[in-house]
């Protein structure tokens, strides 16, 4: 009798420990994507066209906060006049670079926005003294420069890809240079429209 009663308990803590076990091999559920349209985000600089060098801050952006930012660590890329920067490789040494502490990088893909669905972690570089991971100046990366209008336009079909600082990914498609789409004023230059899309997932290279 004994023995049968030590048999049947052991068979019913095997039982609950099978239980526990698969309940606790449970994934967790992937953190949807991120969507969001950012408007007029201003990118001043000191100088240039003639002006002597270029120089003044760059404009830092974190893809999982949705802003920018002035944290020295925590931002993913950054803008000052039409360059466009990552945080991650080493400085161009141009003036006023904010130090690379992270592990971004990027590329540039030709597509539309929405049928870029997935990285390509082989094309990825990161700014380093010989040049920056997207190419600056007119029809090198983004855009095309129009020196009779003094105009900027972003190259359609052009998206930017990115690795983030800390190792998830995103996608940029910039929609104007000027604030509010309104290219007509010179004090208007230098505020980014854009739309992106950021994979919150460690791992996955989807979008």
């Amino acid at each position: 009798m004994k023995t049968i009663k030590f048999l049947t308990l052991s068979v019913l803590f095997i039982g609950f420990t099978s239980c526990s076990e698969d309940e606790d091999d449970s994934s967790t559920p992937l953190l949807e994507l991120e969507s969001q349209t950012i408007t007029n985000l201003y990118a001043p600089q000191i100088g240039g066209q003639g002006q002597g060098d270029i120089s003044g801050e760059f404009t830092k952006f974190n893809f999982a906060t949705g802003q920018s930012t002035t944290s020295e660590t925590e931002w993913d890329i950054a803008f000052r006049g039409s360059t466009i920067i990552v945080n991650g490789g080493v400085s161009l040494g141009t003036n006023d670079e904010p130090a690379r502490t992270g592990n971004a990088a990027a590329y540039l893909e030709t597509g539309t926005f929405t049928n870029i669905s997935a990285v390509n972690p082989v094309l990825f570089e990161q700014d380093s003294d010989t040049g920056y991971a997207i190419p600056s100046g007119g029809g090198n990366g983004w855009y095309n420069y129009n020196p009779s209008l003094n105009q900027i336009d972003p190259i359609p079909g052009k998206v930017l890809v990115f690795r983030t600082h800390d190792g998830t990914y995103a996608k940029v498609e910039i929609l104007s240079y000027y604030k509010d789409f309104d290219s007509s004023v010179g004090a208007n230059a230098r505020y980014y429209t854009f739309n992106y899309v950021y994979q919150p997932n460690e791992g996955v290279t989807t979008f």
